[in-house]
């Protein structure tokens, strides 16, 4: 499933068993069959419950972003202890799209927040190309009602990061030359070349999705999770335990 971490870098040493879970745009039957397997893996490991941290975009592009979404607002709430949800930059967009859908927000629109609109049921008549300020006001106005109020709470409320010992998780990356709780939002939900270019030096460990890879890897102070499951690919999680061991669970 994995191997030890063997470089010049010390090993990730978060204070738990963690699971940091990739990219999934709505794919639904993907990442309920990953939580299966973390769950199976998590009782072959009786003396650790585990936490899973799922690094955002959980909508767009897929079918079921909906139903996405509404599973993790509830389980995450529900389970604080054991499940922590981040924001993504297409949660970004589709709150952008809500506050104000007429402007430069609407190029969600784009970015497959179509998929997103008709899993909850509205914007039937949008496309791509859509201009009209009256119909993207309804399409916003629309899915808000769909969403309700708590749903969009929980996920303006996502954190941007999430860390434990030398561990963070981010969606997209981190300026390597920025200390990780200094980091700006902007980067660490879009990303900086810097970051696959350059390496830390303050032996801190980012695990990040957003940009898909045909394989996770873990090196040098990265592990990447986003395996393009919305694209065909498969839906990832690496496992990084406090001894320093990264494998990943693929579905």
């Amino acid at each position: 499933m994995g191997r030890r971490i063997m470089t010049q870098w010390h090993a990730p040493e978060p204070e738990e068993l963690i699971y940091v879970v990739g990219d999934i745009h709505g794919s639904i039957e993907k990442l309920s069959a990953l939580l299966d397997r973390i769950d199976d893996d998590i009782l072959r490991n009786p003396d650790t419950s585990g936490k899973v941290v799922f690094v955002g975009d959980y909508i767009d592009r897929g079918e079921a972003s909906a139903d996405v979404l509404r599973f993790l607002a509830q389980v995450t709430v529900d389970y604080p202890d054991r499940l922590v949800g981040l924001i993504g930059n297409h949660e970004r967009m589709l709150l952008d799209f809500l506050s104000d859908p007429t402007g430069s927000a609407k190029r969600w629109i784009r970015y497959g927040g179509l998929q997103t609109l008709a899993s909850f049921g509205v914007g039937a008549g949008l496309t791509t190309d859509t201009r009209n300020a009256g119909d993207l006001l309804d399409a916003a106005g629309d899915l808000m009602d769909a969403m309700g109020q708590e749903l969009v709470d929980w996920m303006t409320n996502l954190p941007l990061s999430w860390s434990s010992g030398t561990l963070w998780v981010v969606h997209a990356g981190a300026d390597p030359a920025v200390a990780m709780d200094l980091q700006q939002p902007k980067t660490l939900l879009w990303g900086t070349e810097a970051f696959l270019q350059e390496e830390r030096h303050d032996g801190q460990w980012v695990a990040f999705g957003h940009q898909p890879f045909e394989t996770p890897f873990a090196e040098a102070g990265r592990i990447a999770v986003d395996t393009g499951a919305v694209y065909g690919g498969l839906l990832t999680a690496a496992r990084i335990d406090p001894e320093g061991d990264v494998s990943f669970i693929s579905v």
